[in-house]
Formats: C-alpha cells, sequence, structure tokens
C-alpha cells in the first residue's frame, strides 16, 4: 500500500501544478485546520485546489499531500493503513507536509487519524460528504481542532465569474439586464453544480449526480432495504418545497400507495436525507417544540437536483434559491405561520420575506404584503422584502417598507442578508 500511496502523492503534486484554479468567494481562517463538507459535487475537492494554490510558496508543490479516497486504488484500505500515508510522504521528501484528506468519510475510524495529526502540528484540511461527519460523538473526537465549513454549490456571483461574465453595476438599468436575467433563469433551473458550466446536457449531469447520492449515500450506506419508498418520499418532498408538511401528512401519503411505515423510520430516512446533504429544514416559528419537531418545511440544497422532480415549477425554484442563498450567508431561518404565511423570517437580521415569482396579480400582492405588513407589527421590524423574478419597488405600509427585489439583483450582492 506505501508504494500505492507514493504514486499518488506525487501524480497528485504534478496535476496541481498544472491546474487553473478560479477562486470561490469563502473565508478562511489563516492557520486554521477545516473539515469541508457538503452535498457531493458542489465542489469541496476543487477548493482545496484554491487553498493548496493561496498556501504554497515559490510553487513548493513538494509540501502537499493530498490523497482522494475515492481513488480506486485504495480499495481494501483500513484505518490501518493510514500510517502507511505519512511513512509514504517521509520517503519522498524531508519537510513537513500540509495534508489534505479528501472524501475521508470513506475509511473508518478517519477522525483518529485526524485528531492525531492536529495534535502533532500537522496543517490539515478534511473534505466529505457526509454529516455524520459532524456526529457529536466525532466532534468530541476532533477535540474543537478542526472548524466546520459548509461548501455549497456555486453562488449566482461564482457562477458569472467562472464563466468570466461581467456584468456593470448598473447592468440592472441598462440592456445589459436581458443577459443577466437569462443567465439567471439558466442558474436557478441547473443549480451551481461547477461541472455543469462545461455540459450541454445538464440535466444527465444532474441525473447522474442525484443516482450516485441515491445509491450511494442513501441505499448503500445506509443499508435500506425498500428504495422505492425512499424514492418516494424524495418525490413527495420535493413536490412540497415551499408548503409546511408534517410527519402524518407523508405518513398517510405513503399509505395511500398501500405501503406501511412507521414513524420512527419515517423519522430515520428523513434524517439520512439530510444527512446526505440531499435536504435541509426549516420549522416555524412560532411553533411549540414538539410541533417543531413534527412539522417543517424542507427544501433541497441545489435547485438543479431539485427541478428534476418538478415541471414548470419555477416558484417553487424560487423560494428553494433564497433558502439556499440565506444559508450560504450563514442565516438559520424560520417560516412564520398563524393566521398569515411568511416564507422566512432572519432573526439575526430583524428582517421577513417572502417570495413571489410575480406580484402582479393584485390578489397575489395584496396576500403577500398583508402577511409582511402584520408580521413586522407583530415582531416590531421596520423593513421587509418581497424577491421576486424580475420586479422591483418600495411599498409603504403602516407598519414599515417592503421592498421588492428581483432575485437576480440580491444574488449578485454575496454579502449581508
Amino acid at each position: 500500500m506505501r508504494e500505492i500511496f507514493k504514486q499518488i502523492i506525487i501524480q497528485r503534486q504534478d496535476w496541481l501544478r498544472k491546474i487553473d484554479v478560479q477562486a470561490r468567494n469563502v473565508e478562511l481562517e489563516a492557520n486554521a485546520n477545516y473539515v469541508f463538507t457538503g452535498l457531493r459535487r458542489a465542489g469541496k475537492t476543487y477548493y482545496l485546489y484554491q487553498i493548496i494554490q493561496s498556501l504554497v510558496k515559490k510553487n513548493n508543490f513538494d509540501a502537499i499531500l493530498f490523497i482522494n479516497f475515492e481513488d480506486e486504488r485504495l480499495i481494501g484500505m483500513t484505518h490501518l493503513h493510514f500510517n502507511e500515508i505519512l511513512e509514504a510522504y517521509k520517503e519522498l521528501f524531508s519537510q513537513q507536509p500540509i495534508i489534505f484528506l479528501d472524501e475521508v468519510q470513506n475509511i473508518e475510524h478517519w477522525q483518529k487519524f485526524a485528531r492525531r495529526l492536529a495534535d502533532e502540528g500537522y496543517r490539515v484540511c478534511v473534505t466529505g460528504s457526509n454529516a455524520e461527519m459532524l456526529s457529536s460523538e466525532i466532534a468530541t473526537t476532533l477535540g474543537g481542532r478542526y472548524i466546520n465549513k459548509e461548501i455549497l454549490p456555486l453562488s449566482f456571483s461564482e457562477y458569472l465569474s467562472f464563466q468570466k461574465l461581467k456584468f456593470s453595476a448598473n447592468a440592472l438599468y441598462s440592456e445589459e439586464r436581458f443577459e443577466l436575467k437569462k443567465q439567471y433563469v439558466e442558474y436557478l433551473q441547473y443549480g451551481g453544480f461547477p461541472e455543469l458550466l462545461h455540459l450541454d446536457n445538464k440535466r444527465d449531469f444532474l441525473s447522474s449526480v442525484y443516482q450516485k447520492l441515491f445509491y450511494g449515500d442513501l441505499i448503500a450506506r445506509y443499508k435500506i432495504s425498500n428504495p422505492n419508498l425512499l424514492k418516494f418520499l424524495i418525490k413527495k418532498l420535493a413536490e412540497s418545497v415551499n408548503n409546511e408538511t408534517s410527519v402524518n401528512r407523508i405518513k398517510n401519503l405513503i399509505k395511500s400507495t398501500g405501503v406501511s411505515i412507521g414513524s420512527n423510520t419515517l423519522f430515520d430516512y428523513l434524517n439520512h436525507l439530510e444527512a446526505s446533504f440531499l435536504i435541509a429544514p426549516i420549522t416555524n416559528f412560532y411553533s411549540k417544540f414538539v410541533e417543531k419537531e413534527t412539522n417543517k418545511k424542507y427544501y433541497f440544497l441545489d435547485t438543479g437536483i431539485l427541478m428534476l422532480f418538478l415541471n414548470d415549477q419555477d416558484t417553487k425554484l424560487l423560494e428553494n434559491q433564497v433558502y439556499i442563498e440565506l444559508r450560504r450567508r450563514g442565516y438559520a431561518p424560520y417560516f412564520l405561520k398563524s393566521k398569515l404565511e411568511v416564507d422566512f423570517y432572519v432573526p439575526e437580521a430583524n428582517l421577513l420575506i417572502q417570495v413571489s415569482y410575480s406580484i402582479s396579480d393584485i390578489e397575489t400582492r395584496k396576500r403577500e404584503v398583508k402577511a409582511l405588513d402584520v408580521a413586522m407589527k407583530s415582531l416590531e421590524i421596520k423593513e421587509s422584502w418581497i424577491i421576486t423574478m424580475d420586479e422591483r419597488e418600495i411599498i409603504e405600509t403602516e407598519n414599515g417598507k417592503i421592498r421588492v427585489i428581483p432575485a437576480f439583483e440580491w444574488l449578485r450582492k454575496e454579502e449581508g442578508v
């Protein structure tokens, strides 16, 4: 195994010398160790390349020890081989390496090795596609020696940057607006996986990513005996993406197909979907604790994957995209539902957000404005937003100001809310 490690180390160094990396918008502490998690194919490995190029001085790529644990040459590897990685590097080079362990969750007990590396003073970055990497047990094992950072698919500004598309600051008021909106529509429908930018048949790629996630990260990892039941659950979550969904409702939908499922099994399935970074839940700010656990809204962590299950439902995609962007900016939003409903409440920013494809219809406009106005009064908030596809204005109400903002205008900001 040691000779294989040597081959992998040298080949990866050669690869890193050749590639041209387009930087992503992620800030890191200068001397910290990191665990990068997130959806499969979201760009975690590529982000490691960016870190490497920022760390390597005078093109000293010999200082990099990079192992991808999905390399087929490592089939059969166990935790007993971890130390051979270090021994292989020491036989090649005399300096202390900067260590990158990619998709390390494939090897059991990786966390003990990662902890030892940190204890021995190595600079280490780790990636994985399974939220179990962040379980309380593993967090205890790592002992605060690593910072967790979630890597989501490309933001809209990154999506434009990766294509080397530049728009002026006043693009919204010029002919550039049409091209900007065109790019956003494609981004909304196909999501932000970096590899999509170089492909013509984007749907086939998204389908292959989903199949790998479904059969590899879900069925095989969790030993799920009824794949069709899980497929049905994912489909129903997609169709309900902008609606509150209760566990009992899901059980009844499944029961209507002639299949019974226990509550515990259903909770397990939902947890598996979240652990694989396919979905993420939010809760009603007004709900009691028990209701928060059983009644949630579920969003997908990429709109391209969500689109595989929907037909001409841009409103759902738009609301889902707003959730992803709020998460990307570090917020954990709630929704509000009592007599009226507000899509997102962001306590940290003291902000309410409705998402509506268009408010040109009078009844739609009345409904969205009224819900925000009532919530602004209740929560003593003076400003709220309606994020739309292509409309902008300011609406004054008795209780504050409502800004109507095109989604692609907000997404280009890349900072704040």
